[in-house]
């Protein structure tokens, strides 16, 4: 038995694990206990059901793609729009990379996200509510046109670019022309943002 002390954040690193080795289909506590060396009890002890350690996995999966992206929407920017393309493209980038880069891993979390639409939804606004820090700074400086609230812009603008990271659309994400797609669509966004309105009628 392990004597190192078990933590909430060590069971979902090995749940993760579990995970990446057996899928969610087969996947158990037992597995993830038998992978820390203490007894499934012991993980009950911090998850009460296997669906709050799935939902708590898929949150932390989640909670790693904010946090990468806070960093470009945290602070007011000079240029709100490129800022926003940056944004764009990071969190494009973010979804390639843990396609790519860890194919099994990333089939799991698209049954899990499927599992936990409430933990989805949440990480959904809190993207959202970051592109709408964007725009907003981009409006008050004069760089983005007032189209509306701006938390209805920022949905408008994260629905448009869902392509480039709903995991749904994942095998288009391997295409070689994917970036030139990618571009044209952030273009046609933010020149979009720039447009001044169109006089009344």
């Amino acid at each position: 038995m392990s004597t190192e002390p078990l933590t909430a954040e060590r069971i979902l690193e090995a749940t993760e694990e579990v995970l990446r080795r057996h899928g969610p289909a087969k996947a158990t506590v037992v597995d993830v206990a038998r992978q820390l060396g203490v007894s499934h009890g012991s993980v009950y002890r911090h998850f009460r059901t296997k669906s709050a350690l799935r939902e708590a996995v898929t949150k932390r999966w989640l909670d790693r793609t904010t946090r990468e992206l806070s960093s470009i929407a945290d602070d007011e920017p000079e240029n709100a729009e490129a800022t926003l393309r940056a944004w764009l493209a990071k969190l494009f980038d973010a979804k390639r990379r843990k396609a790519g880069d860890d194919p099994q891993l990333f089939a799991t979390y698209e049954v899990l996200l499927a599992e936990n639409s409430e933990v989805v939804e949440e990480h959904i606004t809190e993207l959202v509510a970051q592109i709408e820090q964007i725009v907003h700074w981009g409006v008050r400086r004069g760089q983005f046109t007032a189209l509306g609230p701006d938390a209805k812009v920022a949905r408008a603008v994260f629905d448009a670019t869902s392509r480039f990271h709903d995991p749904a659309y994942a095998p288009q994400w391997r295409k070689v022309e994917i970036m030139g797609e990618f571009g044209a669509v952030v273009n046609l966004i933010l020149g979009g943002l720039r447009l001044p309105p169109s006089p009344a009628a």
